[in-house]
């Protein structure tokens, strides 16, 4: 399989913008007419999902309707409109000499994706890569596995070339293993998942990967903050959806508005049935929270728990977040312009808001189009990951028959 994606690698950078886009559209059409065999093919893993005592919210994220499928065909179609980034000049010059320089954007050549669950990602994976002139070699979770074969054959049946779109038709440890060895044939590997999988990707992995084991998100009310503001965004950032990467899991509040503003951030917050853990001063507060331990201000809840920590300053809201945050997404609330560029240049995160909700730490929301994951690694790329991200680069030199002399 590496073989046969590095040989359709190199066939994938010879197409065109306009040629891509006709087989995504294409692969939009194959979606929508195979909902038949892909209800069928998910029902498969839906009834094997209630066999081994799936959570609800697994078996939410593991399943496929009508809608779940057109929504996948017209992301597809969505991913054919967006800008091509392949074969843009990121810079040129000319030197002395009379030769000439352009550094352009080319595909990086051929992709691992490792993930679980939800069987869209399949096609997110998948289309994305191939916009950018990528191969892909899919290796999903074993609670979707029919599902996945159907969506990858239907996607390669469209008019790609020979083996640019390849999923793993076996889900045995040993497979991740194997892929992570393939240096010879993958450029990249991208794990999407929990952190165990993660770790072990990273651990076996002999080409570069990129990922993020956690989303340890903070908010910093910061004592120049608009305290409704902070109220809304804390609440927004927790309870929208608290089981993702990019949902609030710290409150960090600057001990001059502590008496007045953790009592309304908390009585709304518990209106969305929020469980609150605090530190020995936040609970002279709130006397009736939990304690939070040492171990609560690094743990990514994923669930309707927040960890609240008062601090003395600025400076000491940016030294926790270092600690102990994951270089996710961070957020300060605040009227002061001073403090919020300072937030916004000392804390090492992907993404560093100011006055905006976790939630917008998102391809979508930042204008890409769509997401290959989220980087919270510093090479090659970081934050929220489109098409460009999906890229690497080429020197072009054009002369005239310069030699060194």
């Amino acid at each position: 399989m590496g073989r046969q994606a590095r040989a359709a690698a190199y066939k994938l950078a010879q197409l065109s913008s306009d040629e891509k886009n006709t087989i995504l559209r294409a692969m939009a059409a194959a979606i929508r007419q195979r909902v038949p065999e892909l209800l069928e093919a998910n029902a498969q893993d839906l009834e094997a999902g209630r066999g081994k005592g799936l959570s609800n919210a697994m078996l939410d994220r593991l399943m496929l309707d009508e809608k779940r499928i057109v929504a996948m065909a017209a992301g597809i179609d969505q991913v054919a409109t967006l800008p091509d980034p392949v074969g843009q000049i990121i810079d040129s010059w000319e030197r002395p000499n009379g030769i000439s320089i352009e550094q352009v954007r080319v595909p990086i050549g051929t992709i691992g994706i490792i993930y679980e669950s939800r069987p869209n990602v399949t096609a997110d994976a998948a289309v994305l890569c191939f916009k950018t002139g990528n191969a892909t070699i899919l290796r999903g979770g074993s609670e979707a596995l029919h599902s996945n074969i159907a969506i990858a054959d239907a996607l390669a049946q469209a008019g790609a070339p020979e083996h640019a779109i390849q999923l793993i038709p076996f889900t045995d440890r040993e497979s991740v293993a194997v892929l992570a060895g393939m240096d010879k044939w993958l450029d990249l590997i991208i794990p999407r998942g929990g952190k165990g999988l993660i770790e072990t990707v990273v651990s076996l992995a002999r080409m570069p990967v990129i990922k993020h084991y956690d989303g340890i998100c903070h908010l910093f009310a910061d004592k120049a903050a608009d305290q409704e503001m902070a109220v809304d965004l804390t609440v927004n950032s927790k309870t929208h959806k608290c089981g993702v990467c990019n949902a609030l899991e710290t409150l960090l509040v600057h001990r001059e508005i502590a008496d007045s503003f953790l009592p309304k951030v908390a009585a709304a917050l518990r209106t969305k049935n929020v469980e609150l853990r605090g530190c020995d001063e936040t609970r002279k507060h709130l006397t009736d929270i939990l304690p939070a331990t040492e171990e609560d201000w690094s743990t990514e809840y994923l669930d309707l728990i927040l960890s609240i920590k008062i601090v003395g300053s600025l400076e000491e809201a940016v030294a926790h977040i270092n600690q102990y945050g994951s270089h996710h997404t961070d957020v300060i609330v605040t009227t002061d312009h001073l403090a919020a560029e300072r937030f916004l240049r000392e804390v090492d995160s992907a993404c560093v808001f100011h006055n905006v909700s976790t939630r917008f730490a998102d391809g979508g929301e930042f204008g890409f189009g769509a997401e290959i994951g989220i980087s919270t690694d510093k090479l090659h790329a970081r934050g929220p990951m489109g098409l460009r991200e999906l890229t690497s680069y080429q020197y072009r030199v054009r002369g005239n028959g310069q030699v060194k002399g």
